[in-house]
């Protein structure tokens, strides 16, 4: 086709011409994608037939032409329309053919749902989401305030239906907890987000709860790990948490039988604190002995090394790791391709160091509910990109009691 363009290689709408080209070329992919998705469909009941022995799912033209909202801009689709004409037997009911690709709901591409939280905690209004976005997607279709609303309130039921779901067939083997101040519209000035992530048997990791609290105090925590323990949460085998107070006399509470492991990105943030950044670089060279050991004799031994190069002039420092000794050394009972995973609470860090830049305070009448909703769809997001534990076989072995020395399995 011959499209007429300005000087500048511009077409006359102002857009550029790559745009103008990237968005055909998504066009004819997504109408070529659900063609082949609905001749799929009626290929595969191709031998229904009625009593004359006519086909019961047949082609019905095309639905009206919509436009959906994707990161090549907006695309105008005009999708296959099935005729199926096959009661369900059960409920005297006609089936309906639903498109995997494009849901007849659909009208924005999960991506760009993706970016819509990101800019409310980042603290633009619902308002101002049209003029952000219009240059950049190509168009302001399905992005109106209105629109915007209603995903907030739907965000805010998905995360209420999260914190009400059955967990009494899933099985947490290893759960990391930590306490995220992320200054989002929350009520509180130091109200902060209570994060439970888990490794299931399988050795997937998942996001267990997210809920606000009060800073990380312990009636918070309790309040977070007695409503898992209501839903049917068994307790896990091992939690990494760092070392606030309020965490470990909840589980304690809750889950007694669970053992402890501080971590150690926090431990050592903590005594290096305690001392003179003199004394920081070799003081955090001889802590990464400790836990980079072998196994767990030498990195008892590398705390006896420690304590003699530090215990005179830095008694408090040294005490902070001598305290929790047991804690700290607990995840060398463990699985030794687990190590990495377990001394730290790196998977809740790493997910939520990027919420944290893109976040800051703002002074807007801000909801609470709504504001943890957008929270819980970014890590939700974020979930689909977590990989595996080292060695996933290894963890329903540790559920089952299977014993480890030096990291090596005891039959």
């Amino acid at each position: 086709m011959l499209t007429v363009v300005n000087e500048d290689g511009t077409p006359p709408s102002g857009s550029s011409l790559l745009d103008e080209i990237v968005r055909e070329g998504a066009r004819r992919m997504l109408a070529a994608a659900l063609e082949a998705e609905v001749n799929a469909y009626i290929a595969e009941l191709s031998d229904e037939r009625d009593g004359h022995g006519r086909r019961l799912v047949v082609r019905n033209g095309y639905h009206q032409p919509r436009k959906v909202t994707t990161a090549a801009g907006a695309v105008e689709v005009k999708a296959p329309r099935v005729n199926d004409k096959r009661v369900d037997a059960e409920t005297g009911e006609r089936k309906w053919f639903s498109s995997a690709i494009l849901p007849p709901w659909c009208r924005k591409s999960p991506k760009i749902s993706e970016v819509l939280p990101l800019l409310y905690l980042h603290g633009l209004s619902s308002g101002d989401f049209v003029p952000a976005l219009e240059q950049f997607l190509g168009s302001s279709a399905g992005l109106s305030p209105a629109t915007v609303t209603r995903l907030t309130q739907q965000w805010q039921a998905d995360h209420a239906a999260f914190m009400d779901r059955d967990l009494a067939g899933v099985d947490y083997v290893y759960v990391w907890a930590d306490g995220i101040h992320l200054n989002v519209r929350l009520e509180e000035a130091k109200a902060c987000v209570l994060v439970l992530i888990g490794v299931r048997a399988d050795g997937s990791k998942e996001l267990v709860a997210i809920k606000d609290g009060y800073r990380e105090s312990g009636q918070s925590w309790a309040d977070l790990l007695r409503d898992c323990a209501r839903r049917g949460m068994r307790a896990p085998v091992l939690a990494v948490g760092d070392g606030a107070l309020g965490f470990w006399k909840a589980l304690a509470e809750v889950f007694p039988e669970t053992r402890e492991q501080r971590c150690w990105v926090h431990k050592t943030a903590n005594v290096l604190d305690s001392m003179p950044k003199s004394a920081q670089p070799g003081a955090k060279k001889a802590i990464q002995d400790i836990y980079n050991a072998e196994d767990r004799d030498r990195a008892e031994a590398a705390i006896k090394t420690f304590a003699q190069l530090y215990g005179a002039k830095f008694p408090k420092a040294v005490k902070k790791i001598t305290d929790d000794q047991e804690e700290l050394l607990a995840f060398f009972d463990f699985p030794a391709e687990h190590w990495i995973h377990l001394r730290t609470t790196n998977p809740i860090e790493s997910t939520f160091s990027t919420v944290r830049l893109r976040t800051k305070v703002t002074r807007g009448a801000g909801s609470r509910t709504a504001a943890l909703a957008m929270v819980f769809k970014l890590v939700e997001s974020a979930q689909q990109r977590w990989r595996a534990v080292n060695a996933p076989h290894l963890v329903a072995l540790v559920r089952a009691g299977s014993r480890f020395e030096r990291g090596v399995r005891v039959e």
